[in-house]
């Protein structure tokens, strides 16, 4: 059997182990020597030889087959047997642990565990799927990781984050094609935590990276508007959280979440609070808006609607969306007071904004000067359109 398995394809040996018992059991034993787990387990992880992603989709391609191979020869053992089996295996492959590359960033070995774990687990009910985190938890101690970075000063712990972030991402989340999974395993990492801990943990798996070194970029929300790549990561976790509709989170869990994270490390510039919202979706924007309403936090939702007019000027989105949501959010006041007030404190906010800009423009230096004076040209734009696209309103319901 070992003389036949070592010159067949994975693909071969993974329909063969399906024939009998006792070739199955032949193949588990084949794959348990050193010649057959050299044989099955590549490990050109940073062989960069060919052109573009060619090496990456053949390596990958090879670990999804290798995951069907040993679903189906493990078939018959219970889930935590066959975890420990599969451990056992790849235990010698120092770039499937936790800290166990040296080039993190430039390889592919934990992708490779990911994918291969995801076609392992596929169909799996959510029990044993908790098993199998669990059991990940407890092989490279996640847990206590995670405690690490959430409780200590952000970026202190620079290369823990970064191996935290590359071993959820490229392991638990990034392969499934059903948003209902992934949606599970990131409740997975998120749940045990508090919610000021779920916003750190979000942040440091799905937020900004220096593109040389991996390491998460703290204070880019903090000290200047960011752009919508620093942010597409965490809104698409979001949008995930919001819109699968699993009973673990409520629309008021997800917008608590997003209240935590926009202070994550500390406040973040409201333009970029604005920017993640629109990136969120309508359901989610206007909802984490209309909290604000019900709460009473009217001056704080006006000038928030400024920002969501600039990142629309500035992106060139239609200035109708940014009016339309503002008078949806406006029908949440109980009375014809309360909205005059708001719709009064949206236009105060237009104004103190210009001239906190105004102020910022005069009193900076010479760099800092040409960026300020840049956004100000575009919130005056921004005002003047957003005002237009009111007018416009207004004039079609004066017709009709």
């Amino acid at each position: 059997m070992e003389g036949l398995a070592r010159y067949r394809r994975v693909k071969d040996i993974s329909m063969l182990s399906m024939v009998s018992k006792t070739i199955n059991q032949h193949v588990i034993n084949y794959i348990s020597t050193s010649s057959g787990s050299k044989r099955l387990l590549l490990q050109d992880f940073h062989n960069l030889e060919l052109p573009g992603r060619r090496q990456d989709s053949v390596i990958l391609e090879h670990y999804r087959l290798l995951g069907l191979l040993f679903k189906r020869c493990t078939l018959l053992l219970p889930t935590k047997e066959r975890l420990k089996y599969i451990h056992k295996i790849f235990a010698e492959v120092s770039c499937f642990k936790f800290n166990g590359c040296a080039a993190p960033m430039q390889c592919l070995g934990l992708s490779c565990y990911g994918m291969f774990l995801q076609t392992l687990t596929a169909g799996w009910d959510e029990l044993e799927c908790h098993r199998v985190y669990n059991f990940l938890c407890e092989m490279t101690n996640l847990s206590r990781k995670m405690q690490t970075i959430v409780f200590s000063k952000p970026g202190s712990a620079r290369k823990l984050e970064l191996r935290t972030r590359l071993f959820c991402r490229n392991v638990l989340l990034d392969h499934w094609t059903h948003r209902s999974d992934s949606v599970f395993w990131l409740t997975r990492i998120l749940k045990p935590w508090p919610m000021v801990n779920q916003a750190r943990l979000l942040y440091i798996i799905f937020g900004p990276i220096s593109p040389e070194d991996g390491q998460v970029i703290w204070q880019k929300m903090v000290e200047e508007p960011t752009d919508e790549s620093s942010l597409r990561g965490l809104a698409d976790a979001i949008r995930l959280l919001y819109d699968t509709g699993t009973k673990e989170w409520t629309a008021d869990d997800v917008i608590s979440l997003v209240d935590e994270l926009s202070v994550v490390p500390r406040e973040w510039l409201l333009e970029n609070n604005a920017r993640l919202l629109i990136l969120s979706g309508n359901n989610i924007c206007f909802t984490f808006m209309a909290s604000k309403a019900v709460n009473g936090r009217a001056a704080e939702l006006a000038r928030l609607i400024v920002f969501l007019a600039l990142v629309c000027e500035k992106e060139l989105y239609c200035m109708d969306w940014a009016v339309k949501m503002m008078l949806k959010v406006c029908k949440v006041f109980s009375t014809s007071v309360e909205r005059s007030n708001f719709l009064q404190n949206v236009a105060n906010a237009f104004a103190c904004v210009i001239m906190e800009m105004l102020q910022s423009v005069m009193s900076g230096d010479r760099d800092e000067e040409e960026r300020n004076f840049l956004n100000l040209f575009h919130l005056v734009h921004a005002q003047a359109n957003f005002h237009k696209e009111v007018l416009y309103l207004t004039m079609n319901s004066l017709s009709t």
